[in-house]
């Protein structure tokens, strides 16, 4: 741990990461600490700042290279300089060599390569941050693409999890901070990143995926060669794509680029609703555009390593808060986010609408060219702040996605207005799923459980009311015991209020004759103080 935190420090001071920063934006004793620190003792040298900020990632490995990989969709938050750099992190990482590929594959196959393949590429056709592509073709005549894991990333990716671990123990020690459920994050995010390493599992998401697409004119899923396919190396159908991030060649070709952009909208909100099973890292590197019919485009998706879905509840809170959005029913959205247990049920839905509303406002009905969603979160966490609302785990991988979304519809189509692509789909969605169809599909997912358990209805029934009997006598009884204990209690107390006064009585005869003579010579307000005392030891 404190190796690779050294290492850390030594990579930021290597790449002067430093300078990358917005002083003027920092509080004046952090800007001091940065300008009297050593870092300005070392050569920022002629390479940019995108580029330094890249070959860092790079040198830090895939956890980090991921988030270069989301940072180079966000055009709006970043200089184009470095965001044109961060983006050759989505298939443009430093390969491995293609020994070490061709031995990996033998190994896994547990066959030579001439068996397996009538011909490999020993050149990589892309590098990721985790694994690797090549070239190749099946004895069948038919080209594909293998996949294969990089060598002993596991450890560097272990060592990096528990780095971030102590810093999200770190960060709940701050108040403010806590809200965000770090560790909780943190861990749905070991969660899916270590998934990844684990190609049979992207498989089974990539026929999932391809048979929720089937025959679909929306998107393309790659069939998956199952006969040579393992934990670390996975075989699938090459496609043949433009990168979606190649703006030039799709306008060279003639492709629809508004309906384009719409249809990854549709792709979107058809994977988290109808499908509740999303494509969870569509940063550009993993979406191509099919060559064939530009004037009605079709995406095609790879590496489903990283796939997310939501409960049914978190599904309808979904729905119901973005339809509140699009119709700046601010209270809706308040109200929902405290029925869903999002903000403390002690939140003034009126005050949080407020809150809302003054962030939410001047963004709405705009084009997406005007929208940030990466401002709306930064206001509505800044706004929670007032009502302890936290982060949901659950729906930080969604998050993730809808930012890669609105990375990738900035750059195929600004103008895009999301709000008038997204909201029919959504009150369609609503219509279908507490309608009458809704209700009718319901019942039919239903029915085989209910035709199971309904000749056991009688006796659940009968066992219910038996039970129900059998406890309204156990209270009864226990009612009865009560009552017996709270009688002799009273009993007990009023025997010992008689013994003790009893005796009183026996102690005053016996002590008579003394003390009349005693009393004789005592002014009054002792005798009355001692008339007070023996009262109040009967009374007791």
């Amino acid at each position: 741990m404190g190796l690779r935190l050294l290492r850390i420090m030594w990579v930021i001071t290597r790449y002067r990461l430093d300078t990358l920063l917005p002083l003027q934006r920092l509080p004046w004793w952090l800007r001091l600490a940065f300008l009297l620190s050593p870092l300005r003792l070392v050569p920022v040298g002629r390479r940019t700042g995108g580029e330094r900020l890249r070959l860092a990632l790079e040198s830090l490995g895939p956890i980090f290279v991921k988030f270069g990989q989301l940072l180079s969709t966000r055009r709006d938050l970043l200089p184009e300089e470095i965001a044109n750099e961060l983006r050759r992190l989505q298939d443009q990482v430093p390969p491995f060599p293609g020994e070490e590929a061709r031995a990996l594959v033998e190994s896994e196959l547990r066959m030579p390569l001439d068996v397996a393949f009538a011909h490999f590429e020993p050149e990589s056709l892309a590098s990721a941050s985790i694994a690797q592509v090549h070239a190749a073709r099946l004895h069948s005549g038919e080209d594909v693409v293998v996949k294969i894991i990089r060598p002993a990333i596991d450890r560097v990716m272990r060592q990096d999890m528990a780095l971030m671990y102590r810093v999200a123990g770190l960060l709940t020690l701050i108040p403010e901070a806590r809200r965000l459920r770090p560790v909780e994050v943190v861990r749905d995010y070991e969660a899916t990143l270590f998934d990844e390493l684990d190609l049979l599992k992207e498989a089974a998401n990539t026929s999932q995926l391809k048979r929720n697409f089937k025959d679909s004119p929306l998107l393309h899923v790659p069939t998956v060669h199952w006969s040579h396919t393992r934990r670390r190396v996975m075989v699938q159908e090459r496609i043949h794509g433009i990168p979606v991030a190649d703006i030039a060649t799709l306008r060279a070709q003639g492709t629809d680029l508004k309906r384009l952009a719409e249809r990854g909208v549709e792709i979107f909100f058809t994977q988290v609703f109808r499908d509740n099973f999303f494509h969870a890292d569509m940063h550009p590197g993993n979406i191509f555009v099919a060559r064939e019919h530009p004037h009605d485009p079709q995406y095609i998706a790879i590496d489903c390593g990283i796939v997310g879905s939501l409960t049914r509840e978190d599904q309808d809170y979904l729905a119901r808060n973005l339809l509140a959005f699009f119709r700046q029913d601010y209270y809706e959205v308040a109200a929902l986010h405290i029925e869903s247990g999002w903000v403390g049920e002690d939140t003034r839905a009126n005050e949080f609408a407020a809150a809302i509303r003054t962030v939410c406002e001047p963004i709405l009905e705009k084009p997406l060219k005007d929208i940030s969603f990466g401002q709306v979160l930064l206001g509505l966490f800044q706004t929670a702040r007032r009502f302890n609302m936290e982060v949901q785990p659950q729906l930080v991988l969604l998050q993730k996605t809808l930012l890669n979304i609105e990375g990738l519809g900035r750059q195929l189509y600004p103008d895009l207005d999301l709000w008038s692509t997204a909201k029919p789909y959504l009150e369609r969605w609503m219509h279908e799923r507490a309608g009458a169809v809704g209700l009718w599909e319901s019942l039919k997912r239903q029915a085989p459980e209910l035709s199971r358990q309904l000749p056991e209805l009688p006796s659940v029934a009968h066992h219910a009311l038996s039970r129900i009997e059998h406890e309204h006598r156990q209270r009864r009884r226990q009612a009865q015991a009560l009552g017996g204990i709270q009688h002799q209690l009273r009993e007990g107390r009023r025997g010992g209020r008689r013994m003790r006064l009893g005796v009183l009585l026996a102690g005053l005869a016996l002590a008579w004759q003394p003390l009349t003579e005693w009393a004789a010579g005592q002014p009054w307000p002792v005798l009355a103080a001692g008339l007070l005392g023996l009262v109040l030891l009967a009374w007791q």
